[in-house]
């Protein structure tokens, strides 16, 4: 492959031209191991609840942090603990449930670590002999279903998620845990993203990866809508019909990336070959050697980034592959059509190294100097927008910009007959570097996703963890903050109000996680409009920082 050889439009790193903090305080408190709240307890209103929101906000994360003597070393290791708000007349109520995975069970039966995570390897058994403890180290590790990341739905069942090929069907109103589904047992894939994208059909999209002697690909899955008259949880797990409509070879097949998420499009699919890359022999060699997964993973820039195209309609990928220089992305914001053109923004860093930065021993850091290395230390993801164009062929001028749309800053020029070099327009101004850029984006996503939109909800990031939540309005690049020193909100999830004539016509939950106060967590409530408070539902339990969340709608 070619790597990529031309200079980003901009020569600062986010790193560099963010703000550097100082005095930052100590995060411990927020990746501390919680206890349960199995039965819902009231929360404490202020101000006011919205009586037409009905329906549950449910969380994901990280919750438990060690078992015995034995600690997990990253952030992303951590049991899986689902929180549930429900909202009903005004009020609300709150309980949680560690999730029940064969990695949780067989943990707590130990009392030990006993199923390796992204970040740390499980010691052998003490009690094994001294030969089956040695042969232990030679055994396939097995993926783990410690599905922390997220809540995602699939034929009308709501399972929660992580990046391996497991998943774990839930009850979204009790969270007790339901059975494990393997993707492997429906079609080829050895892994599936936490991030699917849905359609207004009731279809399911999602990425997952395969590997063999044929080489590694990237597929590209659909599951099919729920049959009509379904209700959640009246069946057991169901997948089937579930396809792979595109397999896409590997740009290099001995390091494939890494990759958390995907673009979709009214009619099309794009998926973003970043320069995090996986050694696939370090991969097979790794448990021998007594690494974690995320120590397998390297931030290659040379390797630049390729955007493939795919029909969503008929799964056919483009021959064009479009290049650019090397960042990485985590999630993306949105991505519509216009006028011969697809439009793509999303969160991006300029240093992949940062992924495998989130060590609890680095978010656990002290307040002040050393806390204030360690942010310091890391990139700024900030939002920017790619355009490619859609009709490129034999006819398609050389070294001459292709994108036309009005007030677009950013490029695309073809550089030989299949290969298209783009650049990116920053999708902010100088404003947004005081709050740390910007991750955990939002929309309107039931009527705005795959289509032209304003407004985008997001975590400011002045700390490791989020300190703010953003709006920018991506037109006029405008910002409204919400922010207090010591409040440390989660990523914002817009609700659209009833009978809504505008795009920001809603609320937008967050929940905010106060250290400095201990069994002070709050449910925030912002109308989304004028992002000023309306209420809150203060929860009298602590709850640790979290990743994901839905809105699960009832009315």
């Amino acid at each position: 492959m070619s790597a990529a050889t031309e200079p980003p439009t901009h020569n600062l790193s986010s790193r560099e031209r963010c703000p550097k903090a100082d005095g930052l305080e100590s995060l411990e408190h927020l990746v501390q191991s919680a206890e349960e709240t199995p039965e819902p307890i009231p929360t404490t209103i202020k101000g006011c609840i919205p009586t037409w929101i009905n329906g549950s906000f449910l969380r994901n994360g990280p919750g438990k942090f060690e078992f015995g003597e034995d600690k997990y070393v990253h952030w992303f290791d951590g049991m899986a603990m689902m929180h549930r708000f429900h909202i009903q007349n005004g009020s609300v109520t709150y309980s949680s449930r560690f999730l029940r995975s064969d990695s949780y069970v067989q943990n707590s039966e130990k009392n030990r670590i006993v199923v390796s995570e992204f970040g740390t390897v499980a010691s052998p058994d003490p009690c094994q002999s001294i030969f089956a403890r040695f042969f232990s180290y030679f055994q396939a590790p097995q993926p783990t279903d410690n599905a922390n990341v997220h809540f995602v739905k699939y034929k009308g069942d709501y399972y929660v998620s992580t990046e391996t090929n497991y998943m774990r069907r839930v009850d979204p109103q009790s969270l007790e845990t339901k059975e494990k589904v393997d993707w492997s047992q429906y079609i080829a894939v050895n892994a599936a993203t936490a991030h699917p994208h849905y359609d207004r059909d009731g279809a399911s999209y999602n990425m997952g990866n395969s590997y063999g002697r044929n080489g590694f690909f990237y597929n590209i899955i659909r599951v099919p809508p729920p049959p009509e008259g379904k209700s959640a949880l009246e069946d057991s797990a169901d997948l089937s019909g579930a396809e792979v409509i595109c397999s896409i070879p590997a740009d290099e097949p001995r390091k494939p990336s890494y990759y958390h998420s995907f673009v979709m499009s009214e009619n099309y699919i794009v998926f973003i070959e970043q320069p995090i890359k996986l050694n696939l022999l370090k991969f097979m060699l790794y448990k021998i050697q007594g690494k974690s997964f995320h120590n397998i993973l390297s931030w290659e820039p040379q390797y630049g980034i390729v955007f493939h195209l795919v029909d969503r309609r008929t799964g056919k990928k483009s021959p064009v592959k479009y290049r650019a220089a090397p960042m990485f992305t985590l999630h993306q914001i949105n991505a519509y059509e216009d006028n011969g053109f697809l439009v793509m923004d999303m969160c991006c860093g300029d240093d992949g190294v940062v992924i495998g930065e989130f060590t609890l021993e680095n978010l656990r850091r002290e307040s002040g100097e050393a806390m204030d290395e360690f942010y310091n230390s890391l990139c700024r993801n900030l939002p920017r927008r790619y355009v490619l164009p859609l009709n490129v062929d034999e006819n398609t001028p050389l070294d001459k910009n292709l994108i036309t749309l009005h007030d677009c800053k950013a490029t695309a020029m073809k550089t030989n007959p299949e290969e298209v070099y783009m650049t990116h327009e920053e999708l902010h101004d100088d404003r947004l570097l005081q709050y740390g850029g910007l991750e955990f984006p939002q929309i309107n996503y039931a009527e705005y996703n795959g289509r032209p939109y304003r407004y985008l909800y997001a975590c400011g990031f002045g700390h490791v963890f989020a300190d703010s939540l953003l709006k920018m309005d991506v037109h006029t690049k405008e910002l409204k903050v919400w922010r207090y020193p010591g409040l440390y909100p989660s990523e914002p999830v817009f609700v659209a109000s009833p009978r809504a004539a505008e795009e920001d016509d809603g609320v937008v939950l967050s929940v905010v996680v106060t250290p400095r106060k201990e069994r002070s967590t709050f449910l925030l409530i912002l109308d989304a409009r004028t992002f000023v408070e309306v209420g809150r539902a203060e929860v009298p339990v602590n709850i640790p920082c979290g990743t994901h969340g839905v809105f699960n709608d009832m009315s």
